[in-house]
């Protein structure tokens, strides 16, 4: 066999232009390419070369970004190929109507990290081939190392991927926790964080939670930049509310105020409030920490206080007024209509927060 020999032509048909240039050691056999022929191949001056354990790049000159990520995906993931002669490079023999559908191109293998936040369109990540290695997520039991481009990353559980590119891509809250923990710069990190919520790319709550199942939250310039993207979030989720009153025509409320009894207790700090209904809007911006619990019990309390002297307090997060802002509307005006239906609410002093 030369380098000039092709492969079977019938199954490669049926793969795109890069899976036709990387190939795992397996696929190769499926082709009937030998150990031996394969090793002729990637000799020194060869048309191929062995990019990684067991996964061969099938034109000489450095790998593109592209091959890069599917030669670590192709390592990384679960071999669901079939080495029969059946089998096909990269499409699985065909099974009984009994049997499950196919399995993923790359099973049980995610980009993630920085990789993975470029290509979910991070600006303030760096460009692919600019990364020495490429992060991939494995279940925990995997026998893999890291090696050349590739770094493994375990996992007791692999999260439900994203596909860009018909890559499978770690959600962003993952992503970011993966790369903050390789990370040591806090302004990169910041960058990140920050880019995350401004981009619209996830909420703060959901970053925070992946934070901190990493145990990144005893890193000093990470605690930094999550209260900068705490901030950031609640800066966004006031502008949304400030526009919900704006675009829907709702009366205007007074902002950003706190409550007391006249004479007597604080009550609580609302991000709207309208006097003459009785009505308050609250933003739940709550990050999901250790003591969540607690702050959750803080909001309940208050919230239960309120009502009991007659005032409507409904609570909205940024998700629902990102997503659904109309919705959130109507939900607001539908408290401020029934307000003629109920009992007048107590007397409460309005003060600026």
């Amino acid at each position: 066999m030369t380098h000039n020999t092709p492969l079977s032509p019938r199954p490669l048909r049926r793969l795109s232009d890069v899976t036709r240039r990387v190939l795992t050691a397996a696929q190769l056999r499926a082709q009937g390419v030998t150990t031996a022929e394969t090793n002729e191949q990637c000799r020194p001056g060869g048309p191929w070369q062995q990019i990684l354990p067991g996964v061969f790049l099938l034109h000489p000159g450095p790998p593109t970004s592209e091959e890069r990520l599917h030669a670590v995906l192709s390592y990384a993931a679960r071999s669901p190929f079939r080495e029969t002669a059946a089998g096909a490079a990269g499409v699985p023999a065909q099974p009984n109507a009994d049997e499950p559908r196919p399995a993923p191109r790359y099973p049980d293998a995610v980009i993630t990290g920085l990789a993975a936040l470029t290509l979910h369109g991070f600006s303030s990540a760096p460009p692919l081939p600019s990364l020495d290695t490429i992060d991939v997520l494995v279940p925990r039991m995997r026998r893999l190392r890291t090696v050349g481009c590739a770094r493994i990353v375990r996992t007791p559980a692999l999260p439900t991927p994203s596909y860009v590119t018909g890559l499978p891509v770690a959600p962003v809250p993952r992503a970011l926790a993966d790369a903050v923990a390789e990370l040591s710069d806090a302004a990169v990190v910041r960058r990140l964080l920050t880019e995350a919520v401004r981009g619209g790319h996830t909420e703060p709550a959901a970053v925070v939670r992946e934070l901190t199942q990493a145990r990144l939250l005893n890193r000093p310039h990470v605690v930094d930049a999550v209260e900068s993207l705490l901030a950031e979030g609640r800066a966004i989720a006031e502008d949304h509310l400030y526009r919900m009153v704006r675009e829907h025509a709702l009366p205007d409320p007074v902002w950003n105020v706190d409550l007391r009894l006249p004479g007597g207790p604080h009550l609580g700090g609302l991000d709207a409030y309208w006097p003459e209904q009785a009505v308050a809007v609250e933003l739940d911006t709550r990050a999901p920490r250790q003591e969540d619990d607690a702050l959750w019990s803080e909001y309940a309390r208050k919230r239960e206080m309120l009502e009991r002297l007659g005032i409507t307090v409904v609570h909205i997060t940024p998700r629902k007024l990102r997503d659904s802002l109309e919705q959130q509307a109507t939900v607001v005006r539908t408290a401020l209509m029934a307000s003629c239906d109920r009992d007048p609410a107590a007397y409460v002093v309005v003060l600026p927060r």
